[in-house]
């Protein structure tokens, strides 16, 4: 049983910064791709930033380049999204996703696509607003 749970959101001001947790079981997180990705009002669904599990390849979406970077705590199995100077076009609902090595299609880059990723979270509302 692979499950992901996010948790971490809410209201923060302009310039501020939250961090994101995904606690896995089922699964050791290591093995796997894991992505964060987010969904604002009107708009798809979008990969933010993700790592592969084998060599810790990363993709970084320009718009977070920066601003956002990843982290793995083992002993917790838990990846962590560190979000800094947040802006409101940051607002979204935010969710982290993993997949099997061997079940990812694309290792050159486009592995932060959510199409890639069968293993979801719930979501955590991320609302950037003064």
């Amino acid at each position: 049983q692979l499950q992901l749970v996010e948790s971490g959101g809410g209201l923060v001001q302009p310039g501020g910064s939250l961090r994101l947790s995904c606690a896995a079981s089922g699964f050791t997180l290591d093995y796997y791709y894991i992505g964060w990705f987010r969904q604002a009002p009107g708009k798809e669904r979008e990969g933010v930033l993700c790592i592969s599990g084998s060599d810790g390849t990363t993709y970084y979406a320009d718009s977070v380049k920066g601003r956002f970077t990843i982290s793995r705590d083992n002993a917790k199995n838990t990846v962590y999204l560190q979000m800094n100077s947040l802006k409101p076009e940051d607002t979204a609902v935010y969710y982290c996703a993993a997949q099997h090595p061997h079940l990812i299609t694309d290792y050159s880059g486009s592995f932060c696509t959510d199409t890639e990723y069968d293993y979801w979270g719930q979501g955590t509302q991320v609302t950037v607003s003064s």
